[in-house]
Formats: C-alpha cells, structure tokens, sequence
C-alpha cells in the first residue's frame, strides 16, 4: 500500500475524531482552544462516546499496535456498545494498521465493517477501491464487478469528503490537508483504473487531479503512472518531466517495484527522444 508516512497524518485525524460529552467548565479537547467551538466553522459533528466506559474502552483499542489486535477490540466493543457512534472509528483504525503491514484483503474486510455503521465514509470507501483497484487481476471471474466497485466508490468519496468528514473544532489546514489527501487517492484510484485498461486521456486526466489534490506528498506511483500514460500519448517532453519527478521521488529506495520501474521508463524515454530506441532510427544530427 502507498504513502505509508500519510497514514500516520490520517491516523492523527482521525485519534482528534470523537468528542466526549463534558461539562462546559471542562477543558476542550486537544488542539482546541479554549473558545474555539464559538468561532468554529460548521459541520458534521464527531462521533462521541455517551458515558466514560465506552470512552475509555475506545481510547484502549484505538491504542493497540496491530490491525488483528484492534479488529478483535472492535468486534468486542460494537457487542458490548451496539449504538456506540465510536465503532466506526475503531474499524477504521484496524484498517489504517492492516494497510500499513500491507494486509489488503484484511484492509478491506475492516474498511467494509465500517461502512455497515457509516456507508459514507469517505476514508472506508477509499480503502475498500483501492484494494480492488491493485489487487483485482484479470483471471478473477468477478473481475468486472470489482473494478466497477472500486471505481463506484471511489467517485462516491469524491461527494462525501465534503459532507461526511466532520469540520468542527479542527485546524484549517489541517482539515484541509486531510480532505486533499483523500481527494488525492480517489482520483489515483480512478486513475489506476483507467491505466489498467489503456484508456490514457481518462488515466491523464484522473492522476493529474490526484497530483494537483496533494502536492504536499506526491505519490511516486501515480507520479509514475501519469509518465506512462503521456508516453502512450506520445507526449514525450511531459512524459519525461514527470518521470524524472517519479525517478526523484523514489531516490532513497530505487530498488523498489516503482524505482525500478519509473528508472527503466526514464531509459526508454531519454533513447525515444533521442531516436535510439529499439526499432527507431536514430535522431538526425544538426
């Protein structure tokens, strides 16, 4: 799974995403100034925990380290707290941690726990379009239907980042940065859809937007990918700039699948600009 790093970005939003029912001589919730809820712009309100047991067993599974340890918390917490709004956020979680030991098929199962109790979630949707976005291969009988879920709900976050995502009492910019990087994975999901097919203007269009929407951290597989799919255009100058971008990006680990491959694109370029790639004569001289 990509961006690991922007997970922990994430999982720190989301840790700020439930309020506890407090009296209002109490002090406000972390990174909440005090008289902040006043000014706070408008929105979704978070999930919050109705008496302090549920408070604190949630706060005891979101703290577990590993995805099978905080599924089994938040199987025990949705039986013990069947109406709690917190469950949602402890499938999350699980989510986050099976996607950082690369566990998509268990990624999803969470992300699909989660949407029972909130099927707009924008962060759940995501993570259930992309596993079916990189893991569906062409020798799956359902190959059809996964990619059409896959692209479904990743256009179906795009709607709900604005409306599912709760706004109140969280910093500007960092609200705005966690909705960009939502925005950013649906249109590289949307994006790696279209590349799969060969369908490069849609691939384009999709991984462009995905660059635009986080440029904060830019993803060297979409970056990758959008090189390609340029290439196949042949839009070679672009295709270059953004492959150099790609070979850059994965500096520190070019031995990876998308070093590897964004370093032998780069060589395919530099010889299709130069009229010395396989099959082509070579560039006249001046």
């Amino acid at each position: 799974m990509k961006r690991a790093a922007m997970v922990i970005a994430v999982l720190g939003l989301c840790s700020l995403s439930f309020a506890q029912d407090k009296p209002a001589a109490q002090n406000p919730p972390a990174g909440q100034a005090a008289g902040q809820a006043a000014t706070a712009p408008q929105g979704k309100r978070p999930p919050a925990a109705k008496t302090q047991p549920e408070f604190e067993a949630y706060k005891a599974g979101m703290a577990l380290p590993d995805g099978a340890a905080t599924e089994k918390a938040a199987d025990d917490f949705a039986t013990k707290y069947p109406d709690s709004e917190l469950r949602v956020m402890l499938y999350k979680s699980a989510m986050q941690k099976y996607q950082q030991a690369n566990n998509g098929e268990k990624m999803m199962e969470m992300a699909q726990k989660a949407l029972t109790f909130d099927p707009d979630d924008p962060e759940a949707l995501l993570g259930v379009a992309q596993v079916l976005a990189e893991r569906t291969r062409d020798t799956d009988l359902d190959k059809d239907q996964r990619l059409a879920e896959a692209k479904k709900d990743a256009e179906r976050s795009l709607s709900t980042i604005d409306t599912d995502v709760p706004t109140s009492g969280y910093p500007p910019e960092q609200l705005n940065a966690y909705k960009g990087f939502l925005r950013s994975q649906a249109y590289a999901i949307i994006g790696t859809l279209a590349f799969n097919a060969k369908t490069w203007p849609d691939a384009e269009t999709n991984l462009r937007k995905s660059i635009d929407a986080f440029p904060q951290q830019l993803d060297a597989v979409a970056v990758f990918r959008l090189a390609v799919a340029l290439d196949m255009q042949n839009k070679i100058p672009e295709a270059i700039k953004y492959c150099d971008q790609a070979v850059d990006l994965t500096k520190d680990r070019p031995d990876s699948g998308a070093g590897k491959a964004a370093r032998a694109e780069k060589d395919r370029l530099t010889k299709l600009a130069s009229g010395t790639a396989p099959g082509q004569n070579p560039a006249p001289k001046n």
